[in-house]
């Protein structure tokens, strides 16, 4: 069991649309688990029953195909919700899998508890309403991108919305605190693993990147923007 510092959620849009009283009864029922990279925290087609949050660690979302291939839907870091949201308020099962990159802790918050909140609040019902409509542009711009932007852009805004979401100051740039693999950054830019491979080699010799999967420096963020933006 856990209890959470209200402060240390604050920002996330489900908890923040609450008033204060009715925000204190649903981090009561905060459940805090632990996984490793072995563990999958739900499985694409699972019944959507909990709002996840990460606490430690990084989790990826990937969907699979019938052919065993994965693409990577989204990363999420310490304070990101996650479910998915629409599934969740549909009652529709998740259409993605969830796996930890290394050992993470989660929030688990039960859902019916958090629908018996809004059904007391319709501002705040109103207000989860505008975020799911927010999350359907983030979903649609996202597959703009895919459709349209060349690879080496996808994979610079990859590593632009990484740098600015979790990286660290480095005495040689902004230091990603995750391990991406080149498959991770593949599966994430809908590309294969060699051509991510050959862009990062590219970025590594125009100084824009230095490292490795461990531990991989952003050494220009602002050519970095640039190149994202075409």
């Amino acid at each position: 069991m856990s209890s959470s510092p209200p402060d240390e959620l604050s920002h996330i849009t489900l908890l923040k649309i609450l008033s204060t009283a009715d925000r204190q009864r649903v981090l009561q029922d905060l459940t805090e688990q632990h996984y490793t990279k072995r563990d999958v925290i739900f499985r694409e087609g699972d019944p959507t029953e909990y709002f996840h949050i990460v606490k430690e660690g990084t989790v990826k979302c990937v969907k699979s195909t019938p052919e065993g291939k994965e693409c990577t839907l989204k990363m999420l870091m310490p304070g990101d919700l996650f479910c998915c949201d629409a599934a969740a308020f549909e009652g529709s099962c998740h259409p993605g899998t969830a796996q930890p990159m290394g050992d993470v802790s989660i929030l688990r918050m039960n859902k019916k508890a958090y629908f018996e909140m809004l059904r007391r609040n319709p501002e705040a019902a109103l207000e989860v309403i505008k975020h799911l409509g927010n999350r359907l542009n983030e979903a649609q711009e996202k597959a703009k991108i895919l459709a349209l932007d060349r690879t080496d852009q996808r994979l610079a805004a990859l590593l632009v919305d990484l740098a600015t979401r979790n990286g660290v100051k480095d005495p040689q740039g902004i230091k990603l605190a995750v391990r991406l693999t080149r498959q991770d950054m593949a599966n994430m830019v809908g590309t294969t693993t060699e051509t991510a491979i050959r862009i990062m080699s590219r970025f590594k010799r125009d100084r824009l990147v230095s490292g490795t999967a461990a531990r991989l420096i952003i050494r220009d963020l602002p050519r970095l923007k640039a190149l994202a933006s075409g």
